[in-house]
């Protein structure tokens, strides 16, 4: 097989694969490769209408050979080589011409496999990015907000490149979780977060991730047995989910965990580190602020304004307030509420502190490393 041939039946493949018009892609070769070698060889950057615009270049679409052709009109007097013909060179080409009649003749044209090859290349690339840019449009414009699974091509200046479908999707920076490490040939879900500019966004970090992942799993969601009122999410870290069942006899959370916990447990594998609290909404705040500070119990909410003072068990106020303020920062976005936590017996605290510990009170996060100590079995000497 010839190497013309062979790139015929190329672009045959690629127009077959990407669903292109391949005679789209033979004239945009045509006319790319006229304005490359002109370039090449004039130095044109845009070619003057007077000048070489006789010219054009022919491809066969058998043998994939390319000819350099100039329009010239055959003349009695020659005045400008580049587009008139004097009758006798005419008639030597083809002995029936007459003046007036404009003939084909094909240039000598060095380079021109070079240029060709060059630009072809170009072209293609062009032909099949404006083809995936149109699917892309058409195909998924409506679907914002579904989950995908994406094949993990490449990273590209800090953005994970993923193959969804037949197009390509970019997941920026911040749409990434952290802790996440994504390597070349694996698949994961992916949320379809925005359209711009017919590039596929997707993203792995938007809490709508978690919402769509919770779909999949928990067929009451979907029918709207069960609704998401308020998510509230820290990437790879830890989540917050508040629902609400609208059918009697229907547990949210229980059937967000699943049986054994089986629906919670493939969501939490699509995420890795990241641990997901359900929340039982409550269309009393001071009873769904209680709820949002699971798996603390909770004595007590006031409410004024848009501050809740939480009372809490001295034992669960690490908890409550988790570690470096987690549990309680992810309650305030759930809740939309500023929370303060107070310990049901300060008195109690500041007993056990001033035994000769400095530590602050309230503190939650060293509460929670004592506790860890101890279960560990004290510290590292």
């Amino acid at each position: 097989m010839s190497m013309t041939s062979e790139f015929i039946a190329a672009i045959n493949q690629i127009a077959a694969e990407r669903g292109i018009d391949k005679e789209e892609i033979f004239v945009a070769l045509e006319e790319a490769i006229l304005v490359a070698y002109k370039k090449e060889k004039y130095g044109l950057e845009v070619p003057e209408e007077d000048q070489l615009s006789n010219w054009s270049v022919e491809l066969n679409r058998e043998s994939g050979e390319f000819k350099l052709i100039a329009s010239k009109e055959v003349v009695k007097k020659v005045k400008n080589s580049e587009k008139e013909i004097s009758l006798s060179e005419a008639e030597m080409i083809s002995p029936s011409v007459e003046v007036g009649d404009s003939i084909q003749i094909e240039m000598p044209s060095e380079d021109f496999g070079r240029i060709a090859a060059q630009t072809a290349k170009q072209v293609i690339l062009q032909k099949i990015r404006e083809s995936e840019k149109e699917a892309v449009i058409s195909e998924y414009s409506d679907k914002i907000g579904e989950i995908y699974t994406a094949l993990m091509q490449r990273m590209q200046r800090g953005q994970v490149i993923f193959e969804v479908g037949k197009a390509t999707a970019y997941m920026p920076q911040e749409e990434q979780i952290s802790n996440e490490f994504y390597r070349l040939g694996d698949r994961y879900k992916v949320l379809l977060k925005d359209i711009v500019d017919s590039q596929m966004v997707v993203s792995r970090a938007d809490p709508a991730f978690l919402i769509g992942l919770f779909k999949l799993e928990v067929p009451e969601i979907e029918s709207g047995v069960l609704e998401i009122k308020a998510i509230a999410r820290e990437a790879g870290s830890r989540s917050k989910m508040a629902v609400v069942s609208h059918q009697d006899g229907v547990d949210p959370i229980g059937s967000c965990v699943g049986q054994r916990g089986v629906r919670i447990a493939n969501v939490m594998n699509e995420l890795g580190e990241e641990k997901i609290d359900i929340i039982e909404w409550d269309e009393d705040p001071e009873k769904f602020i209680a709820n949002s500070l699971s798996p603390a119990k909770i004595e007590d909410v006031k409410i004024v304004e848009d501050t809740a003072t939480v009372i809490v068990p001295n034992d669960q106020l690490s908890l409550a307030i988790g570690r470096e303020g987690q549990n309680v920062r992810l309650a305030w976005k759930l809740t939309g509420y500023k929370i303060d936590i107070v310990p049901a017996d300060p008195e109690a605290i500041e007993k056990s502190f001033s035994k000769g510990n400095e530590e602050k009170p309230l503190d939650g996060q060293k509460e929670e490393d004592k506790k860890t100590e101890e279960k560990e079995g004290g510290k590292e000497e």
